[in-house]
């Protein structure tokens, strides 16, 4: 497996709703490199899993003003990827 496809799916994202999403419509959500698009990141998850991905939603999180003590700043952006998996595949997320 390529390095680079490893650089690309940074961690799955593990919650509540997202354990309803691949139960009831076969998606999987996943922190994905910012610079990435979606045929990147389809490929990598094709690579990585061993499955077919059918369609992808990607949504890019804005940074929110925190501040501690007299410091204030932003936190950093992100990238999250939904991912639709063909009929029958899945991914074991442990």
């Amino acid at each position: 497996m390529d390095t680079k496809y490893l650089d690309i799916i940074k961690a799955p994202i593990v919650t509540e709703k997202s354990a309803v999403l691949a139960q009831t419509e076969n998606k999987y959500g996943f922190f994905v490199d910012v610079r990435a698009n979606k045929t990147e990141i389809k490929q990598a998850i094709e690579k990585i899993f061993n499955v077919k991905v059918l369609e992808i939603a990607t949504i890019n999180t804005v940074p929110k003003k925190k501040r501690v003590g007299r410091y204030s700043g932003l936190t950093n952006r992100e990238k999250k990827a939904i991912v639709k998996l063909a009929e029958g595949q899945t991914i074991e997320l442990n």
